[in-house]
């Protein structure tokens, strides 16, 4: 009976921690897909109300010549390549205060300020993101153009916006607002390998005279009409501007390793 009383015991206790894994694999991918205070909500079946933040500062970007690579490939090649890039893309932006909201297709867009707060910074942790990985897309190759690299077109505005739970089953966190609708252009009209910043961007970062900004000049913007718009050359801590200050990437080894200790780039003046 002693024995079998042990024995029963300790298969409890491995079912309890089995159990225990399963949901800790459970919440992970929820936190993957919504931000952790608004997960925490929903476990407990509360009501999440959308919420009104007075400044955030919001990132966009696609792929140069997306649809003619994608025209010139297989789908499964398009998904390879995708993979790799928004897989360097979600490990490097691990290294700062930034959500990751979606992508959709080629756009790739994350924010700062939200859901939480984080006083001034916005700015700051999305331009030296912006920086990073306009500079880490340069290694990643194209599955049936191994020679070639990808070139990324960046946006970044600054404002207010509206965050909250879009949907019953598959519910999402989606952002509303004038806001994202001028990052959105402010990435529609930029160059390759360069991050366009609208002027409100520009006077937050200006603050600490940390970054290297170039005027463009007043560009005509589609619903918007003219706006003095900036490029954002790089940082001034950093005296590199080019792609040696980031490390290889291999996008095998990263299915593996899920951090990396790489120095952060940024985007070269000739771009």
């Amino acid at each position: 009976m002693t024995e079998w009383i042990q024995n029963f015991a300790q298969s409890l206790k491995e079912k309890t921690e089995a159990l225990k894994y399963q949901r800790q694999l459970a919440e992970d991918l929820l936190h993957q897909m919504l931000p952790k205070s608004v997960a925490k909500q929903l476990r407990q079946h509360k009501h999440v109300k959308a919420e009104s933040y007075e400044k955030v500062t919001i990132f966009f970007s696609d792929i140069v010549g997306f649809t003619s690579i994608s025209a010139s490939c297989t789908p499964l090649q398009v998904v390879e390549m995708l993979n790799n890039l928004y897989m360097c893309f979600d490990m490097r932006i691990d290294s700062y205060d930034v959500y990751k909201v979606e992508t959709i297709g080629d756009a790739y867009m994350v924010v700062s300020g939200l859901p939480e707060r984080n006083g001034d910074r916005h700015a700051d942790e999305i331009a030296k993101m912006s920086l990073d990985l306009v500079a880490a897309v340069r290694q990643v190759s194209i599955p049936h153009m191994p020679e070639q690299r990808l070139e990324l077109r960046a946006g970044i505005h600054t404002g207010p916006c509206v965050a909250g739970i879009v949907g019953y089953k598959m519910p999402r966190y989606c952002l509303f607002g004038d806001t994202v609708n001028t990052a959105s252009r402010m990435e529609s009209t930029s160059q390759p390998q360069r991050i366009h910043a609208s002027s409100e961007t520009y006077f937050a970062l200006i603050k600490d005279n940390a970054y290297e900004l170039q005027l463009r000049g007043e560009i005509d913007v589609k619903g918007k009409g003219t706006m003095n718009t900036y490029w954002l050359m790089g940082h001034k801590n950093y005296s590199v501007q080019n792609n040696s200050l980031v490390c290889n990437w291999n996008p095998k080894m990263a299915r593996k390793k899920k951090t990396m200790g790489c120095s952060m780039g940024s985007v070269s003046k000739e771009s």
